[in-house]
């Protein structure tokens, strides 16, 4: 609402239209607009086959902001953003990052801005963040390039990003438990992931543990695929996910529960394991 107060002449509604939303935008950017397509996660599957022909085989720099993604409490099944990062990441000429706060989210839109050759998706929940009054500067974000939050050994935890807290709560129970400092990594990007900080990653590390919302094929898809292709033996790694069913309407705590990725599911699976 603010942004078509401020700027009538660049702000489009087009209804419950997403087809048209997509392939819109698509015709702005080959006139060298800078379109962004805000959306929820579960509505742009409805326009899957104009984010495939009409922007991603073109490789057409279309913004899209997808809102909803990840759980989204009461508002149920239908509306759940179970699936962005795995229909998007499997698409050539794709960028998909995820913050893990609202600063993450501030620096992601504006690093969006110099993505002039292919098209990007920011995701991020429903949910609230802390309004900061003060100014602060943007923290420069380099395409494909995650944040070490945490230095430890052993265990990596590579959080992608609305569950970087909880991740934090984990470790600090293994730390607690086992007497062991664990690395936590905000990934930033699903795609492309940090394929460098990972390679570092296993040269003091055998356990990694991938944490997203979304359901399988996601994010966890792009590391195993990388661990896969590695030469190092006995790396076990634990991917934390979407249950493979459809979430009904439920307070967003117990859906986390009802997954299985709440902070204390975490520290379980992992301390067992060492144990």
């Amino acid at each position: 609402d603010k942004i078509q107060k401020l700027y009538p002449d660049r702000f489009f509604d087009v209804g419950i239209a997403e087809q048209h939303a997509v392939t819109f935008a698509g015709g702005m950017a080959t006139e060298s607009l800078k379109p962004y397509v805000a959306i929820y996660s579960t509505f742009l599957q409805r326009a899957y086959d104009q984010v495939v022909h009409d922007i991603a085989i073109q490789s057409l720099p279309v913004r899209f902001l997808i809102d909803r993604s990840g759980f989204v409490g009461a508002d149920g099944a239908t509306h759940a953003g179970s699936f962005d990062l795995t229909y998007l990441c499997c698409l050539p000429n794709f960028i998909v990052m995820a913050p893990s706060s609202g600063e993450e989210l501030k620096n992601m839109l504006n690093f969006s801005l110099s993505i002039n050759d292919k098209p990007c998706a920011i995701r991020y929940p429903r949910d609230t963040v802390v309004v900061k009054k003060e100014k602060k500067l943007f923290e420069k974000i380099s395409l494909g390039k995650g944040k070490t939050i945490q230095k430890g050994k052993k265990i990596a935890f590579l959080n992608l990003g609305t569950r970087l807290e909880q991740v934090k709560v984990a470790s600090k129970l293994i730390k607690n438990k086992n007497k062991l400092q664990t690395t936590i990594v905000d990934m930033r990007f699903a795609k492309p992931i940090d394929i460098q900080l990972l390679k570092n990653l296993l040269k003091d590390h055998d356990i990694f543990i991938t944490i997203e919302e979304n359901s399988i094929g996601g994010f966890s898809s792009q590391v195993n695929n990388f661990f896969l292709n590695q030469d190092k033996n006995q790396i076990k790694i634990f991917n934390f996910f979407m249950k493979d069913e459809f979430i009904d309407q439920s307070d967003i705590n117990d859906q986390y529960n009802q997954s299985g990725i709440s902070s204390e599911d975490i520290y379980k699976k992992v301390s067992n394991y060492l144990n």
